[in-house]
C-alpha cells in the first residue's frame, strides 16, 4: 500500500524522534499527545535536532525547513484516523496502549496500519484487542531515533505479509536497517541488552564494583561506547525495570529477576537523566555517581 501520512502517538523522546525521521523522509506527520506543553516541547526539540544536523552537514537548510513544514500537531487522538500508518509511542504500560488503540479504533480508515513502538510488550496481545490484528505489528525504534540505524519489526501471530512489507518499505525509505524479530518478550535487542544492564546493577548491589568502575570496565574492557549504568540512566530506570518485569513474567526464568536495587531507585523516583538523578546525579556541570 502507498503510505503517505503517518500518525505518531506520544510526543516524548521516542515520539518526537520518530516524527523527526519520518518528516525528513518526506512523510506528512501528525503528532499527538494529551498535553499541549508536550507537543510544543517536541516541536522545539525536533527543530533543535534538525539545526544540529544542518550544522554537521548531514542535511541542508531546505531539508530542515521541508521537514518542519510536514509536521502537524493535534490534541485530538481521533484526528489520526485519517493517516495511513499509526505508530504508538506512549508510556510503556500495556493498559495505556490498549486504551489508546480502543479510543482510536472507531476513527480509523479500513486500510490504516496500526503499530506500536513498544520495547517488550506482546504484539499479538495488543493486536488482539483491535479490529485489525492482521494490520498490526511492532515498529520498535532505538533511542535516539535520528541517530540509531536499527528498527525492529515484530510480527504478531496474525500480522499479514502486506502489512510487514509496507512497514519494511517505510524503514527502507528512512535509510535505516530492519531486523525482523519474533513476538517473544523483549524481542531481540532488549532480550539481550536489559539482562546485561540488570546484571550491572546486581554487580553494583553486591559491591563487586562502584558505578564508575563498572561503567569504565565495560567501556574500556569490552569497547562499549557507554557504560551499562550510564546507558540505563539514558534509557530511564523505570523503562529498564518495566522491561525486566516483562521478561521475568513472560519467560518465567529467575535469571530475569529485576535487581532489588533497580527497583529501589525507581521507587525513589531516581529514574536517570529525565529526573536529573539515577546511577549518576546530573544536577551539576559534571555527572557524579550516586553510589
Amino acid at each position: 500500500m502507498d503510505i503517505q501520512k503517518i500518525g505518531v502517538i506520544g510526543a516524548g523522546q521516542m515520539g518526537n524522534g520518530i516524527a523527526h525521521v519520518m518528516a525528513l523522509a518526506n512523510y506528512n506527520v501528525l503528532l499527538t499527545d494529551i498535553s499541549q506543553d508536550a507537543l510544543d516541547a517536541a516541536v522545539a526539540s525536533i527543530k533543535g535536532n534538525l539545526v544540529r544536523q544542518v550544522g554537521r552537514g548531514k542535511i541542508s537548510e531546505a531539508d530542515m525547513e521541508g521537514a518542519m513544514g510536514r509536521i502537524a500537531c493535534t490534541l485530538k487522538l481521533s484526528d489520526l484516523g485519517a493517516t495511513d500508518l499509526v505508530i504508538e509511542a506512549a508510556t510503556e504500560r500495556e493498559s495505556v496502549k490498549q486504551a489508546i488503540f480502543e479510543d482510536l479504533q472507531p476513527h480509523l480508515q479500513p486500510h490504516t496500519i496500526l503499530t506500536s513502538n513498544t520495547s517488550s510488550i506482546s504484539i499479538t496481545r495488543l493486536a488482539s484487542r483491535t479490529d485489525r490484528p492482521e494490520r498490526f505489528m511492532g515498529f520498535h525504534f532505538m533511542n535516539p531515533v535520528p541517530v540509531m540505524q536499527l528498527v525492529e519489526l515484530i510480527r504478531g501471530i496474525a500480522t499479514d505479509e502486506p502489512t510487514y512489507q509496507a512497514c519494511l518499505g517505510v524503514v527502507g525509505r528512512l535509510g535505516k536497517t530492519a531486523a525482523s524479530a519474533e513476538d517473544f518478550p523483549g524481542f531481540i535487542v532488549n532480550r539481550i541488552l536489559m539482562p546485561m544492564i540488570n546484571e550491572a546493577v546486581y554487580t553494583l548491589y553486591e559491591g563487586v564494583g562502584n558505578v564508575r568502575s563498572i561503567d569504565e570496565s565495560m567501556k574500556l574492557g569490552a569497547n562499549h561506547p557507554m557504560g551499562p549504568l550510564e546507558l540505563a540512566d539514558f534509557i530511564g530506570l523505570d523503562t529498564c525495570l518495566a522491561i525486566m518485569n516483562v521478561l521475568h513474567d513472560g519467560l518465567a526464568d529467575t535469571k530475569y529477576r529485576p535487581c532489588p536495587l533497580l527497583t529501589k531507585y525507581v521507587e525513589a523516583g531516581w529514574l536517570g537523566r529525565k529526573t536529573q538523578r539515577g546511577f549518576y546525579d546530573y544536577r551539576g556541570d559534571v555527572p557524579v555517581p550516586t553510589r
